[in-house]
């Protein structure tokens, strides 16, 4: 059954936990992203509103995330009407995030909805990849915990590469995000071209650790997992302002671990209860506000369900 109007919501990611760079990602409970589609008459995509963004995003469909994915998807399909999207961003833009992700896949799961549901949700990614190429490259880390919850093994761009991770039951996280830009081009730009092959055996096996204590629940394994990356974290601390401040804050209020969200800034600990998670939050934001810059920050859990459709009329 198709529908002239549909509205849908695509959750907060974090990508890499750590060691896993571009290759894992985590759909995060609570915020995200709302998109309304519905067809015009006119050829046309157009953007008929964006709220939440500050005015920063581009509003020309040649260059909006949400735009590529949605023509890539009608044009997959033979569908000759335009489309009018309106855009809720509830995600701060370079911050870590996956806020590019999450424009493309909601726009997508509520076209899909649009036109009577013909995709699963796997089937959806490479249209949200079109999207997400504008930003980032082909990229699926964050896409897909965005498209399907979870925590997502990513070895690739095809659905038969994504491998869904078990979240273990006592898993709970505290973020924080401070008011700084970081942009997932020029966090990538720092990054070294090559490492040496005992660089590469360590971060391989610090991966492997991480996965296996996945399938354990062993919170205490995979903390130290995450936080023993030898390549990217490296490379991109100068651009986390206090990270060693923040993470020795969160652990003192009890928390494992704490990494960085994607590109970054935003920080994820990890912690064994939510009461922790929320002494975390709280002490992450307090390591912020002393320094004297703007953060926000929260407990939260992994988001098991992923996109989904909020409405169709």
């Amino acid at each position: 059954m198709a529908f002239s109007r549909a509205e849908a919501f695509a959750p907060a990611t974090v990508a890499n936990l750590g060691v896993g760079f571009d290759i894992l990602g985590m759909a995060l409970a609570g915020m995200g992203d709302r998109a309304t589609v519905e067809f015009q008459d006119a050829p046309e995509i157009v953007i008929s509103d964006i709220r939440g963004d500050c005015g920063k995003l581009p509003r020309d469909p040649a260059r909006n995330v949400a735009a590529v994915s949605a023509r890539a998807f009608l044009q997959h399909i033979g569908e000759s009407r335009g489309l009018k999207i309106e855009l809720i961003k509830g995600l701060p833009l370079s911050s870590g995030l996956g806020s590019s992700a999450a424009s493309a896949v909601v726009t997508v799961v509520a076209l899909n909805k649009l036109v009577g549901e013909p995709f699963t949700r796997e089937q959806l990614l490479p249209f949200c990849l079109e999207g997400e190429a504008l930003v980032s490259g082909y990229h699926a880390d964050n896409l897909a915990p965005c498209l399907l919850g979870g925590i997502i093994l990513v070895a690739g761009i095809t659905v038969d590469s994504i491998q869904p991770l078990p979240i273990p039951h006592n898993l709970h996280l505290a973020l924080v995000t401070p008011d700084v830009a970081v942009p997932t081009n020029s966090a990538r730009a720092i990054l070294p071209e090559q490492v040496s092959l005992k660089t590469l055996i360590h971060q391989t096996g610090e991966v492997a650790k991480l996965v296996d204590a996945l399938h354990r629940a062993d919170l205490a394994a995979l903390g130290e997992a995450m936080e023993n990356d030898r390549v990217v974290e490296p490379a991109r601390a100068s651009l986390m302002p206090f990270l060693s401040q923040a993470r020795a804050a969160a652990k003192a209020a009890g928390a494992l671990a704490v990494f960085i969200g994607g590109a970054g800034p935003t920080l994820c600990a990890i912690c064994a209860d939510g009461t922790t998670a929320k002494q975390a939050a709280a002490a992450l934001e307090s390591t912020y506000s002393a320094a004297g810059m703007k953060s926000s920050a929260q407990a939260t859990r992994v988001e098991r369900g992923g996109a989904h459709v909020l409405a169709a009329e």
